[in-house]
Order: C-alpha cells, then structure tokens, then sequence
C-alpha cells in the first residue's frame, strides 16, 4: 500500500508541485491538500493520512502551532515541515525539531528544473523517513516500499569527488586523531546526545549530517551552546582542532583534508553522491584518504545506505570504525547497512558511542 499523504500549504502552486512530485513515486499517494491546519483537521478525519506535508506561515492557525499540538497527541501523524520560514528563519527551524519534525525540507525553488529534480528526491524521501521513523521501525526489514531507482537523479558515488584511497596516497606523518560522523534521520537528536557527553579535551570531529542549506548554521549554534566542545557550521579551510566539531554546511560537500600534521576542511560545490549533499560518503572517502589509521568513523541512525560504502574504506585503511545499534536508532538503515558492508569495528548503543570513540583515540 502507498504512503498516505496530506498537504497542508497556503499555496495553490505548491500544493499542485507538491502533488505531482509526490504522487510521481509509485510508494506515494497524495490523498488531500488543505489551505490550513484548520482545513486540514477536518481531511484527517475523513481519511487518515500516514504523513503530513506542513508549512509554516498560514492563515488561522501557523504550522509550528499545528506540529506541537499533534505531537501533544496520543496518536501524532507524522509531520514533514516543507517551508521556506525554516531557510530564513534559524528560530522556525529548532523549534520544528523541538516540537517533533520529523523531517525538515526546503520548499522546491520553481522554475529551475535542476533544483526541482533533486528536491522530487529529496521530498520523496524525506516522506518515507518519516513514516518508518514514527512507525517504530527499529529495524531494516524487507521494505514493502519499491525498489524502483529514481529515474530522474542517477545514484553517484564518491568518485565523482574524490578518488578511490589507496595506501600509498596518504602517508600518515601524524599520530593525532581525527573523528568523522555521518547520520541522518534521527542524527540531530542522536548527534545532541553524543556531543554533550564529551570532554573539552575530545580530538578534532567533522560531522555530516542531512539536513537542508541554512538549517546547519543554527544547528551548529544550538549543539554549542550545550556542549562542553565547541560547535561550529564549517567553512572552507577551518581547522581541525581538539575540542572543537565541525558541521557540514547544507547543500555543500564537506572533504577532510590533511596539509603535513595540520587538517583542515574543504567545503565545495559538487553533485548529489548516494543522494545526498553533504554526503557521508564523501567524507568518509576523504577521511580514508587523508587520515587513515588515525581517523575514527562513526555512522548513526538514519534511512538508506549513505556513509556504508566510505566506512568501509575507512576500516580498510587501519581507520578504527563504529556504528550505533539497532535498537537505539530511530531508523536502522544507515549503520545496517555499514556492518553488512564489512566496514564497521564495533556496534555500541548511542549512549555508549563518546566512551567508545574517546577510548579509541586513546589507545590507538
């Protein structure tokens, strides 16, 4: 059976583009649109939808008021924040997260078709994260999803930013350790957790976490202000530095790089690798790269496969790797599909993962 979708926007337009993006995917039903939240009740109580598309700014009653009240409920639907107010607005956005988004997405900028065709994937997407994410599927099963690949955005790998490591590209001239993250749905809750419970003194951290331009900026100013460690969005040719992590900018790659004993980031343009830009992939590539056995590889919960392929590369250059566990992630796709790649050292719950990664940098 299709996801059930309800679109809950003031716009005409975007209500029609919405609709015809989602109802493009075989694994997706649009099933109603309302102008607002106060429409939309009376939709949900002639057909339950199994996902929610939600704007923000609308007449009668705003999207973050509707989100906090229907995840006050006893039974939420699942709800997709697709707005513009989150992209301009860093305030919108954590508060999205903290009233219980499931997924944040920018709304599709019309006119341009390139950008309308990653957004199709990145909507699409972001739909089936969230309905496995609240239906409690703490696990990879067989999907009941298609497989079918997305016609209109070829799946790209890593290659097309960086070459393949070898041992013989990356001298290791340093004996300092340098930590890299991947996660995706689930990750900023997940990436809360695991930061504040690290010491000031914790070793250099780059994270990839899937999240829209403008949204990594407050993020980044959000993890800071509760962490012992510094938290910073990234930008081109910061340092790698004890006590201090890294976020990934949305909509940019972001690639380890190592000059001498000095690392530092490289923040670029580029294309969508496993879907996603930043990827984890690229990162983990770079880190296997540049680092080798002096990096540590953590992926975290989220849908799909991005970061399995680069972890493993990562554990084939003496990289010490970890993946959290099945049953502490929101979603086990991300980390399964590490561990059944061949890449990953060790699986430990979330709480467990700081002790994990500060005894790795340690003794290794």
């Amino acid at each position: 059976m299709p996801i059930k979708v309800l679109i809950i926007d003031d716009s005409a337009l975007v209500r029609e583009t919405l609709s015809s993006i989602l109802n493009s995917d075989s694994d997706i039903k649009v099933i109603a649109t309302a102008s607002d939240p106060i429409f939309g009740v009376k939709k949900i109580k002639v057909e339950r939808p199994d996902v929610i598309i939600l704007d923000i700014e609308m007449a009668r009653m705003d999207g973050l008021t509707f989100l906090k009240k229907m995840n006050e409920t006893l039974d939420p639907i699942p709800c997709v924040v697709c707005s513009t107010m989150i992209a301009e607005g860093s305030e919108n956005a954590m508060k999205a997260l903290e009233y219980g988004a499931a997924e944040l997405i920018q709304k599709p900028a019309l006119g341009t078709r390139k950008f309308l065709e990653e957004s199709k994937v990145r909507i699409c997407d972001a739909v089936k994260s969230a309905f496995k994410s609240t239906a409690n599927i703490k696990k990879l099963i067989p999907s009941p999803l298609s497989t079918k690949p997305h016609a209109v955005q070829p799946k790209l790998s890593a290659d097309v930013m960086l070459e393949k490591p070898t041992a013989a590209l990356a001298p290791v001239e340093t004996t300092e350790k340098v930590v890299v993250v991947g996660a995706s749905t689930g990750g900023t809750e997940a990436l809360k957790d695991f930061l504040s419970m690290l010491p000031d003194d914790a070793p250099g951290i780059v994270i990839v976490q899937h999240m829209p331009e403008h949204f990594t900026a407050a993020f980044a100013t959000r993890l800071d202000g509760i962490c012992k460690i510094h938290v910073k969005e990234a930008q081109n040719g910061d340092s790698v530095v004890q006590g201090q992590a890294l976020i990934a900018p949305g909509n940019y790659h972001t690639l380890l790089k190592r000059t001498g004993n000095h690392y530092y980031v490289e923040v670029k343009e580029g294309p969508l690798v496993s879907r996603h830009r930043p990827s984890v992939d690229v990162l983990f590539r770079s880190a296997a790269r540049y680092a080798g056995k002096n990096a540590i590889g953590i992926i975290m919960t989220g849908m799909g496969d991005d970061g399995a392929k680069g972890m493993r590369e990562m554990h084939d250059t003496g990289a010490f790797t970890i993946a959290q566990d099945e049953a502490s992630c929101i979603v086990y796709g991300m980390p399964c599909e590490a561990v059944k790649n061949g890449g990953v050292d060790k699986i430990v719950p979330l709480s467990n993962i700081a002790q994990t990664m500060m005894n790795a940098a340690l003794i290794r």
